[in-house]
């Protein structure tokens, strides 16, 4: 059975680590790559950079993960989205490998 995954969706790469610190040690998950969403009208954001943060580990793991997440990332920049994926199927797992941090 793969791991569960759960997506913080925050804006800017600050608020990604400090996402990505908290959720880390507030559960015992790893962290995926980040990877970034280039928004459509990024001049309108408060920040124009969103990057999804990406935890793995039980269900019960990444859920406590994704709150502290949520609630970092809120005293930075803000948050967009979270969601966790229980039992992702072997296609979404193939995706969840990909970031577009390092592609420009």
């Amino acid at each position: 059975m793969a791991e569960a995954v759960g997506f913080v969706e925050v804006y800017g790469l600050v608020a990604a680590f400090v996402a990505g610190d908290a959720g880390c040690k507030a559960a015992n998950v790893h962290m995926e790559v980040f990877d970034r969403n280039k928004p459509a009208h990024p001049e309108k954001l408060k920040v124009p950079l969103i990057v999804l943060v990406k935890f793995r580990g039980d269900v019960a793991a990444v859920q406590a993960a994704v709150e502290a997440a949520v609630e970092a990332a809120e005293k930075v920049s803000g948050v967009v989205t979270s969601y966790i994926i229980a039992n992702p199927e072997p296609g979404t797992e193939k995706m969840l490998k990909l970031s577009g941090l390092d592609k420009s």
